[in-house]
Formats: structure tokens, sequence, C-alpha cells
């Protein structure tokens, strides 16, 4: 499907939790993010960490240079989880004192 819509002059950028996937299929831009399976922007509410996906996935589309590129995002997912469960708090405390 990139492909198809890179033909029509539509860049395309892939956010991937799948590398091994990704190298195969090759398509034309990527992110990978080193994440479970169906977690690609990370963990709810983690607004911060969405916004680093988003904003990394959208500057590979103008940075990329050579077709097949992939973007390793510098985070884990103990990070992301572990930020996540902060997150969570946060909303638990506010609904304490509501």
């Amino acid at each position: 499907m990139q492909r198809a819509l890179e033909r029509q002059g539509i860049p395309t950028v892939s956010v991937t939790v799948a590398r091994d996937i990704t190298e195969h299929s090759r398509p034309p831009r990527a992110v990978f993010v080193p994440f479970m399976m169906g977690h690609h922007f990370g963990v709810p509410f983690h607004r911060e960490l969405q916004r680093r996906i988003i904003l990394a996935a959208l500057d590979r589309l103008e940075t990329v240079e050579r077709s097949g590129d992939i973007h390793d995002l510098p985070v884990t997912w103990a990070q992301a989880r572990r930020e996540g469960r902060e997150i969570e708090r946060g909303f638990e405390k506010d609904h304490e004192t509501a």
C-alpha cells in the first residue's frame, strides 16, 4: 500500500514494532519502536511519548534520503510502561481529591 501511495506522490512512513518484518518488507520510511505488538504509540494517556513518536515519524518524511530507512526511536518498553504507571497514579490522585 505504501509504495502505491508513494507512486502517486504521497510520502508515507510506517510506525513499526516488528523490526524483522519491516526489514523484510522494506517500506519507504519507518520508525521502529521497541514496544509490544499492538502498542505502536506506547501506553494510554502518555501524550508526551505519543507526540515524540508522531513527530519522529513526520520528521522521517522530510529527512530520509534513501528508501528502506528504519529509524530506531531511543526508548524502551520498560521506560514507557514505568512512565505510564506514573501517569496512571496521577489520575488516581486527581480522582481521589475530586
